[in-house]
């Protein structure tokens, strides 16, 4: 995105801002798409950026809910209840019970426990509605159950007339830099699939899978290496021997690289021959996957007031009062000073809903859209924080 376009929305609409430009993100979509070259259909993780749901409505075939609150959102949104995934560790009984009476056997539900198994039993079987529901497979965390869980659960099926078994999602992390990792994952999802359908005599319709595809988020980090690892899981996934229909649950790939982060400096100074600039933003709007005591460098501009001035280097810090606040340390920055536009790039993902928000009060930033077609478009105004901080 042109650093002109974003300070003129700077110069009107102020910052601290995000800017979500939602051109970029339908070509990033696009991009991935070409990639996999029908591998795999597409889920998006919302988590990343719950905002964004509503341009990728048409763009991606799922949503992954993974709270009350995220559900509410796509509701929201009009989100048809068909498109979501309905997952996450804590569901409770009223929550389940909620969604299975307003969306029925239109949502997908994850099971990651025996309860959860118990929960959707009890309330498909109240309404007497079949349910879909995927079996999330543990990577050896928290998250889904093992794999001698699942046998379990399968050996009982056929006491739980109302679900229907649509097959194992998984997920192991993220920032993969490693094929290798993504191929062994994959190698062995196919052979307990293929265990499953001999063992039990069904057939596995779909399996959902979070490759963790890698953002390069920082200078010297190669951007091309994380399409070329999207190329090669694409060759992976068609190499498998599972029939069904494969899912691709991505939240930060499809999202980083739309977003950009508007910040102003509004001090500066020297202490011990160190060269510190204040913005108006801070670490409670802004995190990079990765940043080691704000010592990486992220994709960033620099627009001063006064273009005159050497380059020096400056430890670039919020406006909270902790000394963790430092977004960059020792940023070279050419005639540095006070009213200077800093745009941060690629926090299309995370940085939005991440951040430790109500830390010292500060407001929350504006939410802005971008099209080439529809301009700039208030998501989200400017919000205090102090109401919530305190006792009404």
């Amino acid at each position: 995105m042109d650093d002109k376009i974003l300070e003129k929305i700077a110069e009107t609409q102020g910052t601290p801002a995000y800017v979500f430009n939602l051109d970029e993100l339908s070509d990033r979509l696009e991009m991935i798409r070409k990639h996999l070259n029908g591998a795999a259909e597409l889920c998006y993780a919302m988590k990343a950026n719950p905002f964004l749901i509503g341009h990728m409505g048409g763009l991606v075939e799922r949503f992954e809910v993974c709270s009350p609150g995220e559900y509410a959102i796509c509701e929201r949104a009009g989100i048809p209840a068909s498109k979501i995934v309905l997952s996450g560790v804590n569901k409770e009984y009223g929550e389940i019970e909620g969604v299975v009476e307003t969306a029925g056997g239109s949502t997908v539900y994850t099971i990651e426990s025996e309860q959860h198994l118990q929960i959707l039993a009890e309330c498909s079987g109240k309404k007497k509605e079949m349910l879909p529901v995927l079996i999330r497979l543990t990577s050896g965390n928290q998250f889904g159950i093992d794999e001698k869980a699942v046998c379990s659960m399968l050996e009982r099926w056929d006491t739980y007339p109302y679900l229907e078994f649509r097959g194992i999602q998984f997920y192991s992390g993220t920032q993969k830099k490693n094929a290798a990792l993504m191929e062994k994952e994959l190698k062995h999802l196919d052979a307990f699939c293929a265990e499953l359908k001999e063992r039990f005599q069904i057939e596995i319709p779909e399996l959902e899978y979070g490759p963790g595809l890698c953002v390069s988020y920082f200078e010297k980090e190669e951007e091309d290496a994380d399409r070329e690892i999207l190329e090669s899981l694409a060759g992976m996934l068609k190499a498998m021997e599972f029939a069904g229909k494969i899912t691709l649950e991505i939240g930060r790939y499809m999202a980083a690289h739309c977003g950009y982060y508007l910040t102003s400096i509004v001090d500066t100074k020297r202490n011990q021959d160190r060269n510190y600039c204040i913005i108006d933003g801070g670490i409670n709007h802004i995190s990079y996957h990765g940043q080691i005591m704000a010592m990486k460098v992220p994709p960033h501009s620099h627009i001063p007031q006064k273009p005159e001035g050497g380059t020096e280097k400056w430890n670039v810090c919020g406006s909270l009062c902790t000394v963790a606040d430092v977004l960059v340390k020792e940023l070279p920055l050419s005639g540095a000073g006070t009213g200077d536009l800093l745009i941060f790039k690629r926090i299309g993902a995370y940085s939005v809903t991440e951040g430790i928000y109500l830390f010292l009060s500060r407001n929350l930033p504006k939410v802005l859209f971008y099209s080439r077609e529809g301009g700039v478009l208030v998501a989200r105004d400017t919000q205090p924080t102090y109401t919530i901080n305190s006792k009404s």
